[in-house]
Parts: structure tokens; C-alpha cells; sequence
């Protein structure tokens, strides 16, 4: 079976691999947190591209709904990864339009300000 679909799946199974390889050996490798959770989105991002053409190859559909839930686990570990470290940064103050203190909730907050 050498149709010019398969070879593409052929060579494309070969790039997804090697960037499979990769993503794995830079979450092995760290160095640092980052560097593990982008490689951990490009691992999922691969799982779905090789889902893709496994599809495209075969002519079925039975696997697009572990597409979309690769893609769902990505986007929201992402989220949740980028607000962790965004919050961990030693310079990270409160922003200079921020108008809530510490300790105070947003109700209080907000009758101060409608006062002065």
C-alpha cells in the first residue's frame, strides 16, 4: 500500500515522533517548571496530531473525541499552570490599578471607594 496518503502518514508519524522524543526528554530535563509544562502541552499537542492522522490515514472518525479532550486538558492545564507561576514570582506586587488591600473582600473594597 503505498498511496501518496500513506507515505505523508508515514513521514508525518516520523516528525510527530521525533517531536515526541523531544517534549519527552524536556520534561525529563526540566530545567525549570516552565520548561516541563510547555513540553507536557507539546506532548498533548502531538498526542491530538497524531489522532489527526491516524484519522486522515485510516478514512474514520472513532478518535475525535480524544482529540478535543487532549485539547481541553492542554488549554486548561496551561490556565492553570500560567496563573500558579504568574503568582509565584518574587516581584509580583499588586498591581498599581488594584484596588483591593490584603485581608479586605471586594464588597468592603468597593463602599470605600464609592465614599471618597
Amino acid at each position: 500500500m503505498s498511496t501518496p496518503l500513506f507515505v505523508a502518514g508515514i513521514v508525518g508519524g516520523t516528525m510527530l515522533a521525533v517531536g515526541a522524543a523531544g517534549a519527552i526528554y524536556r520534561i525529563v530535563r526540566g530545567p525549570s517548571l516552565l520548561d516541563r509544562a510547555i513540553a507536557s502541552d507539546v506532548l498533548l499537542v502531538v498526542l491530538g496530531a497524531a489522532l489527526v492522522l491516524d484519522m486522515a490515514v485510516r478514512g474514520h472518525t472513532q478518535t475525535i473525541v480524544l482529540v478535543m479532550l487532549a485539547a481541553m486538558v492542554g488549554f486548561v492545564g496551561s490556565v492553570t499552570i500560567a496563573r500558579f507561576v504568574e503568582d509565584l514570582r518574587p516581584e509580583h506586587g499588586r498591581e498599581p490599578n488594584d484596588r483591593v488591600r490584603a485581608g479586605e473582600d471586594t464588597a468592603s473594597a468597593m463602599k470605600e471607594e464609592h465614599r471618597g
